[in-house]
């Protein structure tokens, strides 16, 4: 969005397209963890975090939009507590959660650990965690060297399900659509782009 407003309309536009419609919302992945360790200068990192917050009041205002703020994942924020503030500016209290693993691939143990850890940071907030990708945990060399774009050897993980076994835990989700690229890394197509022999490859390893 261009500016301020221009997100706001397009963020009406959206809750009022979702209207009375059974939805969950993982709102803006990526954006609170690069705010939180300090990617973006103070004015506009205040102003993102008022957006947000407005952004949960407007989807909440429709009544079966469940609204999950993002994370990010445990490489990258490794201490929950700092998240915790962040979120809560942010608008977590008023949100139905928070959102783990967004197109990562962490294992669902190390999400579920971390999870709690953030939980207990924020009151007792549940959360969501992406599972698609994640079957066979995270790639050598953590965030850097491109570990986290289109790795090669990973595999499907937990099938979408409201039944997680974790109190805490409300779904595992395939948010990020497996087989979609992450960039031009490791053979890959521009990012976004349907990739099939990645989506084939994650298929043929996935466990069960």
């Amino acid at each position: 969005a261009r500016d301020a407003e221009a997100y706001r309309g397009w963020l009406d536009a959206l809750a009022a397209a979702i209207g009375g419609a059974r939805a969950l919302v993982v709102l803006e992945p990526g954006a609170v963890p690069e705010a939180a360790e300090g990617c973006v200068a103070a004015g506009p990192r205040e102003e993102r975090y008022r957006l947000l917050a407005e952004a949960v009041d407007r989807l909440k205002r429709n009544p079966d939009t469940k609204v999950y703020l993002d994370a990010g994942y445990p490489a990258w924020i490794e201490d929950p507590a700092d998240l915790a503030g962040p979120l809560r500016r942010a608008g977590l209290a008023r949100a139905d959660g928070f959102a783990l693993n967004v197109s990562g691939f962490e294992s669902d143990a190390a999400v579920r650990a971390y999870g709690a850890r953030l939980s207990e940071e924020t009151g007792g907030k549940h959360f969501v965690v992406d599972t698609g990708r994640n079957g066979d945990g995270p790639p050598p060399g953590g965030r850097g060297g491109g570990a986290w774009c289109n790795p090669p050897g990973r595999s499907l993980g937990t099938p979408p399900t409201d039944r997680t076994g974790d109190p805490l835990a409300d779904a595992y989700l395939w948010v990020g659509r497996p087989g979609e690229s992450d960039g031009t890394c490791h053979g890959g197509p521009a990012a976004g782009t349907w990739w099939p022999e990645y989506a084939l490859g994650l298929s043929r390893r996935a466990h069960g």
